[in-house]
Order: C-alpha cells, then structure tokens, then sequence
C-alpha cells in the first residue's frame, strides 16, 4: 500500500494523475457545453428537457457527479502542489513571459495556470451555488414537460444571466477558462508522454482550438440571454 502511496505521490505520479483528471474535465467541459447549447432554442421546453433527463438518471448521474468532484480537487490539489515545487525549485520567476514557441511553448497561458485555474475554481463553486442548488420546484420554478411538471431550470439561466453582474462575471471566467485550457491540453499529453516530435505540434493546435471554440461556445450563451432576454 505505501510503494502505491509513494507512486502517486512521486513527481511523475503527481504529473499523471493531473493530466487525466484534466483530460476526464475536458470530456465533462465539452459534453457541457453541447447541453448548454439547447438554451439557444427559441422555447424553453429542450433546455427543461435536458435537465429533467440527467435528473432522471439517478444513481447514474450522481456516479457521475462524484467523478467529476474528485477529478476536480485531485486536480485543483496536485496542480497547487506542482506550482508549490516549482516556486521551492525557482523562487524567482522567469523575466521573460512572453511565448517562448516551440519547442516549450511556454506562454501567459502556461505561465498562469495556478492563477485561472484558482479562478475558474471559485467560478465553479458559485456556479454551482447558483444552478444546481439554487431555487427548484418549491420556490415556483415549475415548468412542463410531456404533461410532467419539472424544474423550470432554464427559467433559473435566463434570470441569472440578464443580470449584468452575473454576465459579465461569467464571461471573464470563460475567457480565463480558455487560457487554461489553451495550455493544459497539450500539457497533459506532455505528462502522459504522448506529445514527442511532430506529434507536439499537432496536440498543440488542437488544443489552442479546443480553447477558443469552448471559451466562445461558453461564453456566447449569457451574452445572447442578456441582449435577446432568452425568449423569441
């Protein structure tokens, strides 16, 4: 049990278990995102739809759920304890922050890490505050879907989102959500040791457009809601 122990908690360890919490994220951000897409529809009935299917889901989605949570914190902890090192290794930082290119690719993206993941961490927490135990059912929000009443969650997102607050905040959180993302692609192939030779390149370019069209994707919803009202 302690030669485990002392694997995963190794440097490399550390590395890997990182970069697939990451990439286990990464398939939850995007499958996110094309649920969220819905809110586009000119009724709120898809959207309800959606939400009451993944409630009806049960113990599936709650196995779900725990998953992401704890792919989340392992990842949220071993990235802290990773920049921790790094700052003991080299107290001082780079005078350079600038992209840096190939074959390192060091850039901003790369260099604040620690800085929009503890953002998009904080995002998270409110986000989930506001969604998913915000107000349900029993506070009014009762929409109907095949003659079943359920939460009338897209209610809740169009509230929430024309205010100009909430908006606005949400939408510097997906832009910093998409520096995050742009170098934590290519960086988890990179602990994997998948990225070598002309493989880096191409992981690298998939990964910076991964970024933008999530961060857009994201981002664009709130901005529609808050200008269109969310209703046709």
């Amino acid at each position: 049990m302690n030669s485990w122990l002392t694997i995963i908690w190794s440097s490399v360890g550390r590395k890997i278990i990182s970069a697939l919490t990451g990439l286990a994220l990464f398939v939850f951000i995007i499958f996110h995102l094309l649920g969220n897409l819905q809110l586009f529809y000119g009724t709120p009935e898809p959207f309800n739809k959606y939400s009451d299917f993944l409630i009806s889901l049960e113990g599936i989605i709650y196995i779900l759920e725990i998953g992401i949570l704890l792919s989340f914190l392992f990842h949220a902890v071993l990235g802290t304890v990773v920049w921790l090192n790094k700052k003991r290794a080299r107290p001082e930082d780079y005078c350079q922050r600038s992209d840096a290119g190939s074959p390192s690719h060091k850039t901003i993206s790369s260099t604040t890490m620690i800085w929009t993941g503890l953002i998009v961490f904080i995002f998270t927490v409110i986000h989930v505050i506001t969604f998913k135990y915000g107000p349900g059912i029993q506070e009014g929000y009762i929409a109907s879907v095949n003659g079943k009443p359920v939460r009338d969650l897209h209610r809740l997102v169009v509230e929430t989102f024309t205010k100009p607050g909430y908006m606005i905040g949400y939408v510097a959180a997906m832009i910093f959500l998409g520096f995050h993302l742009r170098h934590a692609f290519w960086s988890a192939f990179q602990s994997l040791g998948i990225g070598q030779q002309r493989l880096t390149s191409i992981l690298y370019t998939v990964g910076v457009l991964l970024a933008i069209v999530l961060a857009l994707g994201f981002l664009i919803i709130p901005v529609w809601i808050y200008f269109k009202g969310g209703i046709a």
